[in-house]
């Protein structure tokens, strides 16, 4: 604490040691320069949407110049709460109730503006200025419960939407690829399917070409035609065995029972499917040089009795 005393004979503030003549000099006021808390009561203000509020603060101030503050205000203390309370109502009236809550610190920032302002000429700096309680009346504090209630079921169905939307996406999402990867796997067994049936194709056409030569060898060899007959006659008797076994409808010729005569029927084309093909292969040849020489009586004759 640090006393400052002033004489009552001037208006000058001696510092320091000084010494008071007894019935001539007295001390008049004493201020303290440490940091003061003064308690704003509570008082009544109308924010901007004409909602009436309760607001209470707690007021931080220093006395900066102890002259000035003895000689400038009667009472420094009830001043600055007279004007920590009015600054307060008018910036108040400025905001919403929304704002009010939301922009507490930019309001206190105000009200010490203000007052710092105002406070110059006394000698006081207002430090800092804090709102202690908001109090709303009843209806507006259950219209607000409502409100929040409200908001929170609004966010909490926009989140379900979302989840329910999240859901549907992902679900079209593993649609579309298993049918992608369905698709892709049907293709890949079509192109299997179609490379095993062609590789199959090739194998029976060499296995047919083959035996084919195999064939044409065996009956260009000696009694290559009595095989060739026994060979018919095997496949005739068995496919008269075969006979009236899927239908009971049956055409059979007159002479069914010559085997003979079905054989000779039989090698006699094969003879002559035999003879069409030698003339085209002999015709396609290029000729020969020199005179071609007409075919020879006993070629013919062979022929003849060939075709007979």
């Amino acid at each position: 604490m640090l006393a400052q005393a002033a004489r009552r004979a001037g208006p000058g503030l001696l510092r320091g040691l000084n010494f008071l003549i007894p019935l001539l000099d007295r001390i008049r006021y004493v201020q303290s320069l440490k940091e003061i808390v003064i308690n704003v009561p509570e008082q009544s203000a109308v924010t901007l949407d004409n909602v009436t509020l309760q607001i209470d603060g707690v007021l931080y101030l220093r006395v900066m110049d102890p002259y000035k503050a003895s000689y400038g205000v009667e009472d420094p203390e009830y001043a600055v709460t007279q004007l920590a309370q009015t600054t307060m109502r008018s910036e108040l009236g400025k905001l919403s109730l929304d704002r009010v809550f939301r922009e507490r610190e930019s309001l206190n920032a105000n009200i010490v503006d203000a007052i710092n302002q105002a406070s110059d000429c006394w000698g006081i700096r207002c430090l800092r200025y804090e709102i202690k309680d908001i109090h709303v009346p009843p209806r507006v504090k259950e219209s607000m419960q409502m409100q929040v209630e409200a908001e929170r079921r609004k966010r909490a169905t926009v989140l379900e939407s979302e989840g329910t939307r999240e859901s549907a996406i992902n679900v079209a999402e593993g649609q579309k690829q298993a049918q992608i990867l369905a698709s892709e796997a049907e293709k890949a067994e079509q192109i299997n399917k179609a490379a095993g049936e062609a590789n199959a194709m090739l194998v029976r056409a060499k296995a047919k070409a083959e035996a084919i030569q195999l064939l044409a060898a065996a009956l260009a060899q000696q009694h290559g035609s009595a095989a060739a007959s026994l060979s018919v006659a095997e496949q005739y008797v068995s496919a008269f065995s075969k006979l009236a076994k899927d239908s009971n409808t049956v055409l059979l010729p007159t002479n069914t029972g010559d085997v003979t005569h079905m054989v000779a029927q039989a090698l006699g084309i094969y003879t002559t499917l035999t003879k069409t093909q030698a003339v085209k292969t002999r015709d396609e040849l290029p000729p020969a040089h020199g005179d071609s020489q007409p075919p020879s009586t006993e070629m013919l004759k062979a022929e003849q009795v060939t075709s007979s």
